[in-house]
């Protein structure tokens, strides 16, 4: 009987090891379901961004692992071991012929071929997506805060979306103040949304997707009041580091708040006047401009000779400055545009002490100031500055 019972064992060892191996084996950290159609190369890439300015960007993040979408859809990143905190990661799926596995495709929401998602050591994590409408359709699970976060602004920017001007429309005088504007309205809610989210990593992706060329000069006040809400919460992350220094005091331009710099200006009856002795008694209105800049002109006309006529007697000062090279040319526009207000340039075209002063590279472009000199508001076009300029000025 004894030795019976010994063979028993015996014969049920490997079933038992098996057993035990089943019970203690680790899921895979990323795993799911990717619904193909032909165009779709069967392969998905894991992509580390290494930096603030690698987040969703083109051909920038580390490739760290792959796994090929077997027939039946399913896929499993078996061999990438997730660290203990934290990381932002984005999976990828590339087009035939897709060459660089960091490409990211990103137009249009809803056809970008890439997903930002948070993984961790010991949460995994299922995806599952339409390969065709990659980050648009895809849902994971189980829902952690940062993946939930993720998700929202996702559905934030494709319902924004439609408010962006489309990468390849004709820009003339007729559509660069209304692109300006659509751009505008595109970037309203996803820095809403990164103002208040609990979560730095979704925060982070918002900040780059406002703007994927990491250029900020348009909504400096953004950048830095996120550099000041993240630097409290996670001051050791070189995450937040790095978005630091894009906000560092010097490197954008001057901000709501600021004091304009009280600098001396050429004026274009020949005297040079500072700043502050120009300033009205309510508001003043500082108009970047140029005689060769279509829209610029547009505005003279008709918004700010309109706007002039009608409250330089309630208070109402406008100080233009412009980036002209030619005396002839820019007395000749202020004389067609009915621009009679003080007139400033330095005469250097682009090389202008007065936009080095205030940061500034791009225009058309204005603050507005109250009678101290401080910037009340900054880059209002068309009627949002009529709207602001009699609500300022009654």
């Amino acid at each position: 009987m004894r030795v019976f019972r010994y063979a028993t064992l015996f014969l049920m060892m490997p079933l038992l090891f098996s057993a035990s191996r089943c019970q203690t084996q680790t899921p895979p950290a990323l795993s799911g379901h990717i619904s193909l159609r032909p165009g779709r190369r069967p392969v998905l890439y894991l992509v580390q961004p290494r930096s603030f300015e690698e987040i969703a960007s083109n051909y920038a993040g580390l490739v760290v692992d792959s796994a090929v979408v077997q027939a039946d859809g399913s896929f499993a990143f078996n061999r990438f071991e997730p660290p203990a905190a934290p990381v932002l990661l984005e999976l990828v799926i590339q087009p035939v012929p897709g060459r660089f596995p960091n490409k990211l495709i990103d137009d249009d929401p809803e056809k970008s071929n890439y997903l930002p998602l948070v993984v961790q050591k010991g949460m995994p994590l299922r995806v599952k997506a339409e390969a065709e409408h990659f980050q648009a359709t895809a849902m994971t699970e189980p829902f952690s805060a940062d993946n939930q976060a993720l998700r929202q602004l996702r559905d934030i920017r494709r319902q924004a979306f439609g408010h962006s001007p489309a990468a390849d429309e004709h820009v003339d005088e007729g559509t660069l103040m209304e692109q300006a504007t659509r751009l505008a309205q595109f970037r309203a809610p996803l820095m809403a949304f990164a103002d208040t989210t609990a979560s730095m990593w979704a925060a982070l992706v918002a900040v780059r997707w406002v703007s994927p060329e990491n250029d900020y000069e348009r909504v400096p006040e953004f950048l830095s009041g996120q550099c000041i809400r993240w630097r409290e919460r996670y001051p050791e992350h070189p995450f937040t580091a790095q978005l630091c220094r894009r906000a560092a005091p010097g490197k954008l331009p001057v901000m709501i708040g600021d004091t304009i710099p009280d600098v001396p200006l050429p004026m274009s009856d020949g005297d040079t006047l500072r700043l502050h002795t120009l300033l009205g008694a309510r508001l003043t209105l500082i108009d970047l401009w140029a005689s060769w800049c279509a829209p610029c002109r547009r505005e003279n006309r008709e918004v700010l000779a309109p706007l002039w006529a009608e409250y330089r007697d309630a208070g109402l000062a406008i100080v233009g400055y412009a980036l002209d090279s030619s005396p002839e040319a820019w007395q000749a526009a202020i004389r067609k545009d009915g621009a009679s207000w003080a007139q400033a340039s330095h005469l250097g075209g682009d090389v202008s002490p007065f936009l080095e002063a205030l940061r500034v590279t791009t225009i058309p472009a204005n603050f507005l100031l109250d009678a101290d000199g401080k910037i009340v508001a900054r880059n209002l076009h068309g009627q949002a500055l009529k709207d602001f300029v009699r609500v300022f000025v009654q």
